[in-house]
Formats: structure tokens, sequence, C-alpha cells
């Protein structure tokens, strides 16, 4: 009889334990904001205005979730007011590794190294043409490259022009008359104008007539295009001749540097044929021309070459040493954050206060980079951990909330937990 009562009221119990759930749900109790956020109020303090960490240039006039569902924080008047601007607490900085060094001013190492190439210097070429119609008669030379001797035979053409003019100068060379006499000045320009002198107005010594062509210089023959029995025509080219007692190597020079080199800037001149000898010149010239595929502008340089051992072809390691400049603000190349549109770098207020500046560089030289704008010459850069402020500094315009009291921690603030890419206790 006892028990009756218990089991009457246990079915009871329940439904009114469902009914109690079922309003609770309905009307759900307002919570206090998390406690990350709610550490950062100033309750002596009115906010400018709240944002979203993760889209720092949104202003709400409002505390609550951002647009991406985000608990916003609130943005007080003494905070920094300079963008791209962070503060790190010393905890931070010593657990990041930031290092910083002052802008310093310096002459930068003025010895460029650049490629180059030999080549023919072409104010030693000379061309054998066909100065009249005729037929190439014989050949002396029949293969390119050939050395040459001042005077040696090259060719013998026969070409009725050149017999007639000569067969006239002989002519009146007998003349007893002064009306003939008269006339062999004249007889004589008219060989100089068809190519013919004292060393190839002779008739070829082979025994196949015609008249014998003689190389003017010492050199090499460039090119050859004739054959024996080709018909040519006044004007053509028979062969070229080039000499090698100075040869150019023509350097390529980036636009960075090209400003510092000009006509009569010494070289020392390396090429693997001959390693260990350099070969001492200077700059002859630097061309108005800047190649469009690799930007670089070419500077020509004029080399003894006496013994021939310079050949065009060659590979040439060309190292130019340009007057000593002034002293220029630089900084360290590891300190740049390139971005691809712009170059920055991370300078250092103290008591834990960075801000990003945009700067334009100029030439480098020896680990170190030139500082044409956006330093004047007295700040500290950050050299090591750059790229964290940096990332932090674009992401949310400042740091503050890493160092605010009860904040969550981020990868950037934690000192307990590991970086990405960094091992566990925050060394770098």
């Amino acid at each position: 009889m006892k028990r009756l009562p218990l089991v009457l009221f246990a079915p009871v119990a329940l439904v009114m334990a469902l009914l109690i759930g079922y309003v609770l749900g309905r009307h759900p109790t307002t919570s206090s904001p998390p406690p990350s956020m709610a550490g950062a109020e100033k309750p002596d303090q009115k906010p400018l205005y709240w944002y979203d960490t993760m889209v720092p240039d949104q202003h709400f006039n409002h505390p609550g979730l951002s647009p991406m569902g985000m608990q916003m924080v609130p943005k007080y008047a003494d905070g920094d007011a300079m963008p791209n601007r962070v503060r790190v607490d010393a905890a931070t900085v010593q657990n990041l590794g930031i290092r910083t060094q002052p802008v310093q001013r310096r002459v930068l190492a003025s010895t460029i190294e650049a490629p180059g190439s030999v080549t023919w210097d072409l104010r030693q070429a000379t061309v054998i043409s066909a100065r009249v119609d005729g037929i190439v008669n014989q050949l002396y030379v029949r293969a390119p490259y050939t050395p040459l001797t001042t005077g040696q035979p090259v060719a013998s053409l026969l070409a009725p022009q050149w017999d007639s003019a000569l067969a006239e100068y002989h002519a009146l060379q007998h003349a007893q008359s002064p009306e003939a006499k008269a006339l062999l000045p004249v007889a004589r320009q008219r060989l100089t104008v068809l190519g013919l002198n004292d060393a190839n107005a002779q008739p070829a010594q082979d025994g196949h007539g015609g008249i014998t062509l003689r190389a003017p210089k010492a050199g090499v023959v460039t090119t050859l295009d004739v054959r024996e029995g080709q018909r040519v025509t006044a004007g053509q080219t028979l062969m070229t001749i080039n000499g090698l007692s100075t040869v150019w190597v023509e350097v390529a020079l980036p636009q960075a540097v090209a400003g510092l080199v000009h006509a009569g800037t010494s070289v020392s001149v390396m090429v693997t044929t001959w390693p260990g000898h350099p070969f001492a010149g200077a700059v002859e010239t630097v061309l108005p021309e800047v190649d469009a595929m690799t930007r670089t502008q070419r500077a020509r340089i004029v080399l003894n070459n006496p013994d021939g051992r310079l050949s065009p072809g060659m590979f040439a390691t060309v190292r130019l040493s340009p007057e000593e400049g002034t002293a220029v603000p630089v900084i360290p190349d590891n300190a740049l954050i390139n971005t691809g549109d712009q170059t920055r770098v991370v300078v250092a207020e103290g008591d834990g206060r960075f801000h990003v500046v945009t700067v334009r560089t100029g030439r480098s030289s020896d680990g170190y980079t030139e500082v044409l704008s956006g330093l004047d010459g007295q700040e500290n850069i950050v050299v090591s951990g750059q790229f964290l402020i940096d990332s932090e500094a674009n992401l949310s315009g400042a740091l503050d909330r890493l160092n605010t009291p009860g904040a969550s921690p981020s990868p950037a603030s934690a000192t307990s937990a590991p970086m990405p890419g960094m091992p566990m206790g925050g060394q770098p």
C-alpha cells in the first residue's frame, strides 16, 4: 500500500521535467561576453568604435558580432593613431627573437661583376669586293678563318673592264706625244676608281690570266662569299678580313648599376680558357641601348690581343671598378619585405612599438641595400621577425589585443604554444 503513491508520481515528475526544459529552451538566459572580450573593456573610457580583428578596416558604433560572426573589440582614443603600427610586450619580443639594427651610412662596394663575351673588333674589318663585273678565275683562300699576311694573294679575277683600263694605261706610259702624256694621269685615276693599284694591277702569275687581288692587311678571313668559277658583279663582296691585334668584350650591365659605369672605367676580364690570367682594360663606351628581353645595357671594352689568346665567341667574366661614391643610408638585405608591388621595412620605435614603412631602394652590395626614400637615417630597423610583425600590422592595424589582459592568445602573442614553423617554447 505504501509503494503505490511512488509509482503514480514517477510519470508526473517526468512530464514536469520535460515542460521545464521546453520553457527554458524557448527563453534562453542572457550570457555575459566572453572573458577574452570582457577583459578588454575600459569602463572609465568611451570606445571610439568597435571592429572585427579579422577585418580591422570595418568600424561599427556598437558592440556585438561582426558580419563574419566574430565578437568585436572596442577601440579607444589612447590607441595608436598611426596605421600599420603594432605593440608587442617585452616577453613576446624575446620569444619571437626580434632583433633590430640602426640605419647606417656607408659607401657601398663599387666592384661590379657581370657576364660578357669576346667579339671581333669591327674597326679592323676589311671587305674585299669586285669593283667590276667578272669571273673568279682562281681562289687562293678556300676556307673561312684562314690567317693572312699583308700582301698575300687571295683571288684572281677575269674582268674585261680591268683589262682594257690596264692596256690603256700601259700604252700611254710609252707614248711620246705631249697630248698622250697629258692623258696618263687620267688613266691612272681610272685604275684607282676601278680598285687597281700597284700591288694588284699585275697579271696573275699562275698562267691562268686575270688580275690578282691581295690582302691589304694581316688578319683572318671571317667570311668567304664566293667560289672558283663564280660570276660576280660590281660591288659584290668576295670576302671579309678581320684583324686580331685587338678584340672587343661586350658586357651586359643590369640597369641598377649601368649608371655607375662610364668610358674609362677600369675592368679585369677573366676567361675560362686562361684561368688565373686576367686581362686588364677599360670601358670604351656604354652603348645607348637596353636589351628588351634581359633589361640590361651593354658596355664595350677594348683589349689588346697581340698573342691572339683571346678568340671571338669566348665567354668572359668581367669585374668593373667604378670610382668610389659617397656614403648613403643603407639597411641589411634581410630587413626588406618585398610584396611584389612595394618594399617595406619594420621600424622599432621603442617601448615595444613598431610600425611599417614603405621605402624606395637603390643598389645593393655586400648584403646591404641603399635606401633612397622612406627613412631619414635615424631609425632602428627590425632585421629578424619582421615578417610576423608586418603580417600582423596588415591584418589588424594594431597588436594591442595581444597584450590586452584576458584576451585570448594568438600565434603571435602566445608564449606557451608553438608558432607555425617554430619549435616548442616559441624560440625561433
